[in-house]
């Protein structure tokens, strides 16, 4: 991570996600190869359990929107648009318990492990809550030349 203060853009600025997809609140560091996002447990989403738990597996999704904030966070400082991408898997998740608390401070780090030409990468990530690992994965991710044709090559 970097060793001076960055005044990072709005998270909206890096990420496609909005409204009640957005989960992560913004970046607290980022250089080529890493990153690291905030998020807190909000007690009233959509998603969270009978006492305003958020379900682990829902990491994966906290873990992918930081892996997104990295890549738009080079693409602003390489001077170029921001670009979809693709979450293609997850391998060995591992979480420390069923949910994250209602309200939890959450630290999301992804670290660049892998990339090649064609826009393939593999990111290791974890999720820190109170200190401790919280959960932990490799995401398999894939940024498209022409996302549009990606799609529509998916599709048929």
């Amino acid at each position: 991570m970097t060793g001076q203060a960055v005044d990072f853009p709005p998270i909206e600025e890096l990420i496609p996600h909005r409204g009640a997809m957005l989960w992560i609140g913004g970046l607290v560091s980022a250089s080529a190869e890493s990153v690291e996002a905030e998020a807190r447990v909000p007690a009233d989403a959509w998603y969270v359990d009978g006492e305003g738990g958020m379900p682990a597996w829902l990491g994966i999704e906290l873990m992918a929107q930081t892996v997104s904030a990295h890549v738009g966070w080079n693409s602003r400082l390489a001077g170029k648009p921001l670009k979809p991408g693709v979450l293609l898997g997850c391998r060995a998740y591992r979480a420390s318990g069923p949910v994250f608390p209602r309200g939890a401070a959450l630290r999301i780090t992804a670290r660049l492990s892998y990339k090649d030409e064609s826009g393939f990468a593999a990111y290791d990530c974890s999720i820190r809550s109170a200190g401790a690992v919280a959960a932990s994965a490799t995401l398999k991710v894939y940024e498209p030349p022409d996302f549009n044709a990606f799609v529509k090559s998916a599709a048929a």
